[in-house]
């Protein structure tokens, strides 16, 4: 990780370092953005070819997510084990309670792929955040979170022209109703705004805003609990700890809610794609 640059004046004492402690003369090492900011583990940084923390996590949450899913249903069984009773109940949620109840079993069943993948890559991303070693969430960079919505993106808006042509997919668009007078065109116009440039935007950043923010907090309690770790201090460290694990278990239930919701979105803009304009 990045550190903040070191002070030509060799007697200050530096946040960053172990013996860091509120009374003993260095300031409180607050998280910012050099907490989201990774040396390169591989590559140049500069020449923009490289590979870094975050890249390896994500790499090793894709083997890990098609590792559990390859070794529950690579010999499924009438009478399944725990293994494939897990996955089949983690899946089978997806399916039925978002896919299902969303775009319906019969239109939506070819989604299911998709979204269960998007569900599981998006949880174990976040998860990251609070397994040992890695404590960082890589849907905390908004490039991830952004790849996942234009994924999401391209499959809706594609959709919407193939089963409604070029006219069908503007109304769909733009909830175009002459119906409604001259009022119409000033609706279709923030409609079509509203639904290809900032659905998209909202959509990948509700994501990363979450992980971002829960992060920064997590780090903010974490540290805090070193720094006041020194004379009268340590009562106030205490308590500082004490946010560190509620903050654990609270993210832990953000980080489920942030992948649900981010498919259940995704239903909804693929059902709108599906929907007959009236």
């Amino acid at each position: 990780m990045k550190e903040p640059a070191v002070s030509a004046d060799p007697t200050q004492v530096l946040a960053f370092e172990t013996d860091c402690h509120i009374f003993s003369g260095c300031g409180f090492p607050a998280p910012g953005l050099h907490s989201f900011l990774f040396e390169p583990l591989w590559g140049d940084g500069d020449s923009n070819l490289y590979f870094n923390k975050p890249m390896l996590l994500a790499l090793l949450g894709s083997i890990i997510i098609v590792g559990f899913f390859w070794a529950a249903f690579r010999k499924p069984k009438v009478v399944p084990g725990k293994l494939q009773m897990v996955a089949e109940t983690g899946y089978d949620f997806i399916r039925r309670g978002v896919v299902h109840e969303t775009i319906g079993r019969r239109e939506g069943e070819k989604y299911v792929p998709l979204v269960v993948s998007l569900f599981f890559f998006i949880w174990m991303m976040n998860l990251w955040s609070i397994i040992p070693v890695a404590q960082f969430p890589v849907t905390s960079i908004i490039a991830y979170p952004a790849v996942l919505a234009g994924i999401v993106y391209i499959t809706w808006v594609s959709l919407t022209f193939k089963r409604h042509g070029f006219v069908g997919a503007f109304k769909n668009f733009t909830g175009f109703d002459k119906s409604l007078g001259g009022v119409a065109y000033l609706a279709a116009v923030i409609e079509l705004f509203s639904n290809l440039l900032v659905r998209p935007f909202t959509h990948a950043v509700r994501l990363f805003a979450n992980m971002f923010a829960g992060h920064t907090l997590l780090l903010l309690f974490t540290i805090a609990s070193w720094y006041l770790l020194n004379g009268i201090g340590i009562a106030y460290s205490g308590v500082s700890f004490v946010m560190v694990i509620v903050m654990t278990a609270f993210e832990l239930f953000i980080q489920a809610v942030q992948a649900y919701v981010f498919v259940l979105l995704t239903c909804t803009y693929i059902q709108g794609a599906l929907a007959k304009h009236h």
